[in-house]
Parts: structure tokens; sequence; C-alpha cells
């Protein structure tokens, strides 16, 4: 490789070849590269493979005219001009100095910056900057590098796009600060035409009113600076370890990328959306900014070749699989497409009828779409900027893409008297099969009374219908060969219900063995409760029931073991919390939430927790959590919202304030009570620690008065703050505060906190009030006097020291 500066000394010309300069850390090459399939060369400055896997070119000097020989192309420093002389000797490219500057002292050095400098003296304290690529960005905005004017010197620093996805010539778009000092915005051009802006700089908040993304500034520190010499927008990370760049793709999308640990980039933001770049699809395409890849070809019609999609830069667009010939007689006809608006390029607009517009368009060849709004619109050519919209929006617009005969598949009609056939067998069907179902269980109920629960029965029906699950039932004896009679070597702690212990079944099998202590305040009812309610729920993150006991008044349950014990252990642990790196702790997180939404939403059952935390959440093998102890649970009806209780169970400090008060719940409590979770795993820190703190009553309490403070980073756990995925602990962070709001109306549901949790940063969250119980003055709990209250016993219900 060759050295940091490239300086004329004994020789002015300096053949790169395939050699690159590197910057002094290591951080970007310049030299010559060859962008995909093209044959031509150009200078230009990319990432180093320590920083990102795969080459990504940020500056690019001779873009507009590539050299066809690297090997014979000369980089030269000629009089006081950094020069590029392709292989017949003509300059290319030059910096185009006027400079009176002895050609000797001149010196170029690539900074760790990303910044190609120009420099005259021997010293770096003495040199005197002559030029410097950052005022002369091409794609894209380095951190540190600005987007603004010299009012000086009138020099603009814009960003321009790549012509497409392999040719580094300037494109279609553009981005620069706006030169109206009244208007601090930033503005996106295509060609001449404006078609989008940022907004205003708001200074207090540091944010453009038109991005909503910059008020999750996690990791930027935002900058608008207007003075007498300058005007310019820059960012800068707030932790130095972070490497970033503003790209303008070739689609006229600005995007804010950020590297991975896994030198990877990962999109922060971007603008305007994908589906709002104009034919950013291509023809015969359409758009759908819900979906996970944005673009999709019209029916009958599949990709070009040169499409793709993936990269989210402009689409070749879709191709006929089938042609259409002129007139009526081909037996072509239209398919019907829901998009949000008409393409703009519409080349009839005229008051004929719907069905005049259908054959004037089925007899003008050169037609391939008609739409009718009050008026027909008629289409010739490409068919551009398709926006995909559900077929029951009442926004979109119908648009009848022309088709080939075999593209069309005819709907079909159903006569009235067979929909009045199907209507009627439907109808009896119902009647007989609730008739059997009525029979079955009153025949049911008779049975019950004559059945005996001994050893001699194989299964447990925990419902009493068909579909209901059986359970299989263990004898008292096995139970006590399994636990060596309940040995307290086989114990693995207590909780609430009574002690859990380690057993061995046949075939070596380990279980859990939960026993009914004769002194818990958990009894009968909760022991009922969740038999009923486990053996019903099957979810990878729900903790699977095996069977129970119900012999000698003994009520034990037996479940899966989980070797890793429960989540407090580890995550409370100093000495153990190392097991739990960031991965580990999201995919936790994520497990959760997807068993909560579970037996909220999609189980057979709709149920409340009641008790959602840290001990209640068991660990498998590979660290994967399993929602634990039903015993407080409650089920709803399927449409049920809400519903109170003069029993207020469950453990201070997960309690939302509605029930803690008032005994008012429903599916926000347990929302709040995974939001005080999420807190506690990204933290590391215990909720209920926080109750003898002064100023913080509550861990929510605490991370809020630090997130006011720009202080997010330490609410993350020491021990992964260096390793952690910032992006997705600060958007858990801010999902917590989301969650463990006061009223429950502002929390999310837990679909919409998946989504949060999942979703990439270009997904706005919104903005979240004061946790509940933040401060002293909102903690007092007001219940009734007459309202019994049961918290669990040192905030576990099934507190285990050991694996189970």
């Amino acid at each position: 490789m060759f050295p940091l500066q490239l300086t004329p000394l004994a020789k002015t010309n300096l053949s790169l070849g395939n050699q690159t300069i590197v910057s002094a850390g290591g951080m970007f090459e310049l030299g010559f590269f060859k962008p995909g399939q093209l044959s031509n060369y150009y200078i230009g400055m990319w990432y180093s493979k320590q920083v990102a896997s795969e080459m990504t070119v940020v500056w690019v000097a001779n873009r507009e005219i590539p050299v066809s020989d690297r090997f014979s192309s000369v980089l030269s420093i000629f009089d006081g001009n950094l020069v590029l002389v392709n292989e017949s000797k003509t300059p290319v490219w030059s910096t185009n100095l006027n400079s009176t500057t002895n050609s000797g002292s001149v010196q170029a050095v690539l900074l760790d910056s990303g910044n190609l400098v120009l420099k005259a003296g021997s010293s770096n304290n003495t040199s005197e900057t002559l030029w410097q690529s950052f005022d002369h960005p091409t794609h894209t905005l380095l951190q540190g590098g600005k987007l603004g004017f010299n009012k000086i010197t009138n020099h603009t620093q814009i960003l321009t796009s790549w012509k497409n996805l392999e040719d580094p010539a300037p494109g279609f778009y553009s981005l620069e600060l706006a030169l109206d000092e009244s208007n601090s915005s930033i503005l996106l051009w295509n060609r001449s035409k404006q078609y989008w802006t940022s907004g205003s700089w708001d200074e207090t908040s540091h944010m453009f009113n038109a991005i909503p993304e910059m008020r999750l500034n996690y990791f930027f520190n935002y900058s608008y600076v207007t003075n007498e010499n300058e005007s310019y927008f820059t960012y800068s990370p707030k932790n130095p370890k972070i490497v970033s760049r503003y790209l303008l793709s070739a689609s006229g999308q600005i995007q804010l990328l950020r590297m991975e640990n896994s030198k990877q980039w990962k999109l922060v933001w971007s603008q305007p959306r994908q589906c709002d770049v104009y034919a950013s699809c291509g023809a015969f395409s359409s758009c759908k900014p819900t979906s996970l890849n944005y673009c999709k070809c019209l029916k009958g019609f599949e990709p070009n070749q040169q499409s793709d999609w993936d990269l989210q830069f402009y689409s070749g667009g879709c191709s006929r699989r089938t042609g259409v010939k002129c007139g009526n007689a081909a037996g072509d006809g239209f398919l019907e497409v829901n998009s949000g608006s008409f393409p703009d390029n519409r080349q009839y607009e005229g008051f004929l009828s719907i069905e005049s517009c259908r054959s004037a368009c089925l007899n003008e060849c050169q037609c391939t779409a008609y739409g009718y709004d009050n008026g027909c619109s008629i289409w010739h050519g490409d068919v551009l900027n398709l926006h995909e919209v559900e077929a029951n929006d009442g926004d979109g617009r119908t648009l009848y893409i022309r088709a080939a005969a075999s593209d069309i598949k005819e709907k079909r009609v159903i006569k009235p008297s067979l929909l009045i056939a199907i209507v009627s067998t439907i109808t009896g069907l119902i009647v007989v099969i609730f008739g059997y179902f009525l029979w079955k269980k009153t025949t049911g109920k008779k049975r019950e009374h004559k059945k005996n629960h001994n050893e001699s029965k194989s299964k447990f029906d925990v419902g009493g219908g068909k579909d209901d699950a059986e359970l299989p039932i263990f004898g008292l004896r096995a139970i006590v060969a399994a636990t060596n009679n309940f040995a307290e070597a086989n114990k693995l702690g207590e909780g609430g219900f009574g002690p859990v212990y380690k057993g061995i079944l046949a075939e070596n099998q380990e279980v859990a063995i939960k026993r009914l202590s004769k002194r818990s305040g958990q009894g009968h009812e909760e022991f009922m409760n969740e038999l009923k309610l486990i053996a019903k729920l099957q979810h990878t993150s729900l903790v699977r029931l095996l069977g129970c006991c119900l012999e000698d008044e003994e009520m034990i349950l037996i479940y899966e073991y989980m070797p890793n014990r429960s989540l407090d252990k580890l995550l409370f642990d100093a000495s153990e919390k190392i097991e739990l790196n960031w991965g580990r702790r999201f995919r936790i997180i994520e497990g959760i939430a997807q068993g909560v939404l579970y037996i909220h939403k999609y189980s057979r059952l709709k149920i409340i927790h009641r008790d959602l935390k840290a001990s209640n959440i068991l660990l498998d093998g590979d660290l994967n959590p399993k929602i634990s102890d039903f015993g407080m649970a409650r089920i709803f009806g399927i449409n049920q919202i809400e519903a109170n209780t003069n029993r207020v169970v469950g453990t201070y400090g997960y309690m939302s304030p509605e029930y803690a008060r008032y005994g008012h719940f429903s599916e926000k409590l347990d929302v709040f009570s995974f939001g005080v979770l999420l807190l506690e795993i990204v933290s590391g820190k215990k909720n209920t620690a926080f109750h003898c703190f002064e100023h913080s009553p509550t861990l929510a309490g605490w991370a809020w008065e630090l997130w006011k403070e720009e202080r997010g980073m330490e609410v993350i756990d020491e021990s992964i703050r260096e390793t952690c995925q910032l992006d997705e602990a600060f958007r858990c962070i801010h999902v917590g505060f989301l969650c463990v709001q006061e009223a429950p109306a502002d929390r999310p549901t837990m679909s919409s906190v998946i989504r949060m949790l999942q979703g990439n940063e270009s997904t706005s969250l919104p903005p979240s009030k004061e946790p509940a119980f933040s401060t002293h003055g909102n903690s007092n709990l007001v219940r009734s006097s007459e309202m019994p209250t049961i918290f669990s016993h040192n905030s576990v219900t099934m507190s285990l020291p050991k694996g189970r």
C-alpha cells in the first residue's frame, strides 16, 4: 500500500494501479475502483475492510470522466493541484485551484474522517488547507461534513446522486441547503423540480420539522449553523465509535445508515419514503409502503432482468409475460389495480362514460390502461408510480391495466338459486352441530359425576369438552420417587404457591414439580386456574405443563424443566449476568412479547396474566424465555376489554396504577408489567430496588430522568453498554416508557409493541409521557380498605435459586 501522504518529493507523478492510499487509522482507502460490470475506472474513496465487509464508496473524483486503464493513468500533484490524467496523458480531473503555492510544498493527506485534504506547508501545525473533499461531496455526507454554502466564496456543498447503482456519473437527484436564509431547510431536487423539503429547522428540538425520525436522536448531534460567513447543516455521533453516513441514493432517497458490529450497514431512517419517490419501482409495478419488499409486479407482468429491488435503488420495472393485440377480437381485456392515485402521465382526459372509456382504450393499440374518476383517463406506454392500497380503502382509485386473455381469469357469479341452497345447507349443518354439542355437554356432565380420580385414570380432562386438552395424571408414588420423597437436595426454590423440586421421571426425563404448600396464600383456586389455563396454551414462549397429581389431598403440577432457572437469577446477579449479552437480552424481550401477545390475542382463551415479572420468566437450555405461573391469571371473553376485581393480586412494582388503586384491569395491565420488565432487562437493575430512593421511587422514574437529560447511555447495563446494538437498546428503553405511562389508553397494545421492537429506525416512535409512579407524589396507592390484596412474596411467585 502507498503511504498516508501523497507528495511530489522526488517524483511528481504517482500511478496507483491496484494499490491504495490508506488513512492513518485505517478507516478509509483512496484508489481506483470499478463499479459493477462497468469496464471503466474511477478514483474514489471507500471504507476499508476493517470497517465494512463490502466496498462502500463515499466519494468519487472523476465521476463524469472515467479512465479505461488504471495502470497507465496517473494521479499527481502539479502546479499546486491534485490532477488525474488518463492513459492518453489528458487531464480528466483536477482540484482546479488558482494557486501560487510552490508545488514542492504541497501534499495530499487522507484523514480518518474521510476528508482528502490538499495542504501547503511542511507540517500540520503550519500547513494551509488549499482544498478538501469535504467541500466537494458527491453522493455521501460523512460525519463532520457539511451541507451548505459559503457566503464569502459563494461555494455550495451539494449532494448529487449516482446515475444508477453501477454508474457514479451525476444522477437526477440533488440535495442542498435552501439558499434563502429565511428558509432554513434542506431541499431535494429532481433535475430542476423541487419535490421534497425537510421543513424548517427547529432550534429547540434540533431537528427539521418534516423529519420526525430526527426526534430519535439517540446517536447523533444535529446542528444547523448560520453566521456572516456561512450557513450549513452537519451532524456527528454522540459516541465516537459509531460509523455512519448520509447517502443520497440513485432512487432519490436520503438515507441515514449506521454500521453494525457485523460490518453491515443498517438503515436508521430515510426520506422521502420509498413509495414517495417518483417511479421508484419502475414500469408496470406497484409500491406498497407497508410491505417488506416495497415493489411488486402487476398481475400478468414479470420483473425485468435489470431490476434490483432488494437494494432499494431505481427499478427497471416489469414487462408483460404475454403480449396484447389491438382491438376487441383478440379477447384481451383489463385487470383491476387499486392505487392510491392515478399516474401523472395520462394522455387523454375527458367526459366519456366508463363503458365508452373502456372501449376507447381497447380499440386503441397504444392504450395500456384506463381509469375512471368523474371522467375518463387513458394512458399510453409505461404505467408508472402506482401505490398499492387495499381494495376497501376509500381513498384508492381503480386503474384498469390492459392484459392478455391468458392472464385474465373470469370472475364466477353465483346464481341466486344456488346461493339460497348454499345458505340453507349451512344453516341446517349449524343446527345439527349445535344440537350434537348440546347433547354431548349434557351427557358429559352426567359422566363427570361418576368419574373417580385415582391412579387407574391416565388422563385428566381440563375442560370437559372433546376439543379441550387432556392432561396426563401422575400417581403420588411416582412423584415421590422422582423427587426422592421431596428431598431438600432436590428443592429448586419456593414462591407464593409453594416449593418447587427437580424430579426425574421414567426414561430419565427431567421435570420441575410444583407442590402446593398448605401454608400457601394461593390455594385450590389458583391451582385449578393454572391447571386449566396452561394445559390449553401452546406457545414456544410459554412454559409447558406436562401433567398433574391430585391424590391424598396433594395438589402438584409437573412442568418441563428449565435448566437456566428464572430470568431474575441471571439478570440481577453480577457474576451471572455475563451470560446475558445484548443479543440474548433482545431475544428474551422479543420472546416475552410474543408470549404475551399470544395469550392476549391468539390463544384459545383471552388471558390477562396479572403477574408478569422477571422471576416468572424461565430460561431453557438456549436461554429462550418461557412465561410461567398462571395461577393469578384471569380469562377474558373474546370481545371483553376490561374488568374490575375486589381481589388485587400480583407483585408490587409491576402493577399498573389503575389496577393497584382500584382493581381495574385489562390487557394494559400486562403491557405495564412488560414495560417494567423490559427496562429491567436493558438496565440490569431490579425495579423493587428503587423503592427506598428519595428522588426515584421506581426504575422507570430513574431512567426517565436520565433520558430527559440525554443520558440514555447510562440506563443501559454497564456490562453490555460497549457491546450492545445501541439503536435496539434505545428503542427498547423508549418502548418501555410507552408501556409504563399513567393512562391505560396511552399505552400501546402488545401488537404495537412488537412492531415497534422489530421495526427499523425509520419507524417513528410516538413521544412518551412521564412514567407512572415516577415520583413519590403519584406513587401512593389509594385502595379501599375493604379490597383484599395478594402480593407475591419477595417479589417472586416461583423463586428458583437453581435450575429447574
